[in-house]
């Protein structure tokens, strides 16, 4: 399957479970989940990407991104996992 085939070019978001996924919201959620983590960002650019990564999270769980892939960072996953976005884990 290709990214067209699960949104055509001129769709921008999907509805799954409820929840609308809008075009991008993978790729944004990863480009904050960068910058959140960098320590030479300002306190208030890493607030802005901790509220937009939260925000995005029920898009993410609709798609079930966190039930494929594991988030390898200590900090990004309870953050992740402290707002609903996937499930605790003990490993």
């Amino acid at each position: 399957m290709r990214a067209e085939d699960i949104l055509p070019d001129h769709q921008n978001q999907v509805e799954r479970g409820g929840v609308i996924i809008r075009k991008g919201s993978v790729g944004a959620f990863l480009v904050n989940a960068k910058l959140w983590l960098d320590p030479n960002k300002s306190a208030a650019e890493r607030a802005e990407a901790q509220r937009d990564m939260i925000a995005a999270l029920p898009a993410l769980q609709a798609l079930g991104l966190f039930d494929i892939l594991q988030v390898k960072h200590e900090a990004l996953r309870q953050l992740i996992e402290t707002n609903g976005g996937m499930k605790k884990t003990d490993d």
